[in-house]
């Protein structure tokens, strides 16, 4: 039995030299995983860029993937993570208002507009939590739907002013790069130090 597909996205925080993006894109076609989405961009230091990719593959095959782009050479850290967003609008007629508001609460989501025949639900997540959200709603009639891809960020580390004075002017590899617990939000961590730019 192979296990469930679904979209996994990882960032990854690389030197910028060249030949960083092809080791990296023949590590996924090697294993026979196709990319769907890949972007590449610069971060606020001139000497790393911060790649997104989107690649449907199982929870096992997406822990290996992650451990072998930390292998590669010129990658400084790896992690996967997504979350998307969806606006919703739904019919809504007077009796089934408290229901529809009852499942907006339940999702976390958030009514972003309300009209006399229907309304518009927010919601950021997961895509299952996001499929799961357009299930429960198709019954009641959905009007329209749009999606955006998946977006990341890693969430920020909390750190103390006096350690913040002892660091260096610009990250070095060996700061970035010391075992696989390290990830993006280390990365932005170092970067946004007071004196790295």
């Amino acid at each position: 039995m192979t296990e469930r597909e679904k979209p996994h996205t990882f960032v990854v925080y690389v030197e910028n030299k060249p030949g960083v993006l092809n080791r990296i894109a023949s590590l996924f076609r090697r294993r026979g995983y196709n990319i769907e989405s890949l972007t590449v961009g610069h971060t606020e230091h001139t000497n790393i860029s911060r790649m997104t990719i989107v690649c449907p593959i199982g929870e096992g095959a997406a822990h290996r993937v992650e451990a072998n782009i930390y292998k590669l050479v010129n990658v400084l850290s790896v992690a996967d993570i997504s979350r998307s967003l969806a606006l919703i609008k739904v019919e809504a007629s007077e009796e089934s208002r408290h229901r529809l508001m009852e499942i907006v609460r339940v999702f976390r989501a958030r009514v972003v507009d309300l009209a006399p025949r229907s309304i518009i639900i927010e919601i950021t997540g997961a895509e299952d939590k996001i499929h799961a959200l357009v299930d429960v709603l198709r019954p009641f009639g959905i009007v329209e739907m749009v999606r955006t891809g998946q977006v990341v960020m890693t969430r920020g580390v909390q750190e103390r002013a006096s350690e913040s004075s002892k660091v260096p002017d610009t990250p070095r590899q060996s700061d970035l790069k010391t075992g696989p617990e390290r990830n993006g939000a280390n990365v932005l961590v170092e970067a946004e130090r007071p004196g790295s730019v």
